[in-house]
C-alpha cells in the first residue's frame, strides 16, 4: 500500500507542480526553469550525502547519475519544452503512452511480468489519459506553425523514452541496493545538474532577481513539490512495486 499511496502523493505534486512551472516558461528557456528546480532540490536534500559509502555502492551511483541525466536533465527539459511547443493537451496525448511502454520494457529488462489484471488496468490508464488528451480546452490556440508542433512531437516521444528508461533504472538500483529513496533521489539530482549546469547562462541569476516576490515563491515551492517530494515519493514507487504497476499509477497525474 505504501508504494500505491506514494504513486498517487507523487502524482498529485507533479500535476500542480507542472502548472506554476509552464507559467515561468514566460520568464526562462526550459533548460534553465529545469536547471534552477534542480539546483533548488538538490541545495535541499544536500544533507543526505554524507549518508553516502561511495566506495561499496560505486556501480549503483554511477547507474543513478545516468538515471538522472537521462530522465531529469534530457527528458524533463523535452517535456517542458513539449508543453511550450504543443500544450497540456497535446503533450498529453503522446505522454499516454508512457504505463504501456513502462509495462512491456519491464517485462524484458527486468524479467517483471505483470499480471493479467495489471495489464487490464494499465490499457484503462492509456485509455483514459487518451481521452483527457482529446479534450479541447477552453480558449486554446492553434496557431503554432507545421515546424514547431512536429519539434513539439518529437520532444514529447523523446522525454517520454528518456523517463521510462530512467525510472527502469531507478527500479534496478533500489531492488538490488541498500540505498534508499532519500539517497537515490539526491544521486540522480546530482547527475542532472552535470550535464545542466554548463548550459545554463550567467544571466539566470539576474532574471530570477527581476522576478516578483510572488513568481519567486511560486519557482521555489513548485522545485520543492515538484522535485524534491516528487522524485522522493517516485523512488518509493519504484522500490516497493513492479515498474510496470508503479509507471501506471504515477501516470494518473493528468
Amino acid at each position: 500500500m505504501l508504494g500505491i499511496f506514494s504513486a498517487l502523493g507523487a502524482a498529485c505534486s507533479w500535476t500542480y507542480a507542472c502548472s506554476l512551472w509552464r507559467k515561468q516558461t514566460k520568464y526562462f528557456s526550459s533548460i534553465e526553469i529545469n536547471s534552477i528546480k534542480n539546483i533548488i532540490a538538490f541545495c535541499l536534500f544536500s544533507p543526505v550525502i554524507l549518508t553516502l559509502d561511495f566506495k561499496s555502492n560505486s556501480n549503483e551511483i554511477y547507474l543513478l547519475l545516468v538515471s538522472g541525466i537521462i530522465g531529469i536533465a534530457v527528458g524533463d527539459s523535452f517535456y517542458i519544452t513539449s508543453l511550450k511547443k504543443l500544450g497540456t493537451r497535446r503533450t498529453l496525448t503522446f505522454e499516454s503512452i508512457s504505463p504501456l511502454l513502462a509495462t512491456i520494457l519491464g517485462s524484458f529488462l527486468l524479467n517483471e511480468i505483470p499480471l493479467f489484471n495489471v495489464w487490464i488496468g494499465t490499457l484503462i490508464v492509456t485509455a483514459s489519459l487518451l481521452g483527457v488528451a482529446s479534450q479541447r480546452a477552453k480558449g486554446e490556440e492553434f496557431e503554432n506553425s507545421v515546424r514547431s508542433i512536429n519539434n513539439g512531437i518529437f520532444y514529447a516521444l523523446i522525454s517520454v523514452l528518456c523517463a521510462v528508461i530512467a525510472a527502469i533504472l531507478s527500479r534496478h538500483v533500489l531492488v538490488n541496493s541498500n540505498l534508499n529513496p532519500f539517497q537515490t533521489t539526491e544521486i540522480r539530482l546530482f547527475g542532472s545538474l552535470i550535464v545542466l549546469l554548463p548550459f545554463v547562462r550567467i544571466d539566470v541569476y539576474e532574471k530570477i532577481k527581476r522576478l516578483s516576490y510572488e513568481n519567486k515563491f511560486r519557482l521555489f515551492f513548485a522545485s520543492f513539490l515538484g522535485t524534491n517530494l516528487g522524485i522522493l515519493l517516485q523512488q518509493n514507487v519504484f522500490k516497493a512495486l513492479p515498474i510496470g504497476l508503479g509507471w501506471t499509477l504515477l501516470s494518473t497525474s493528468p
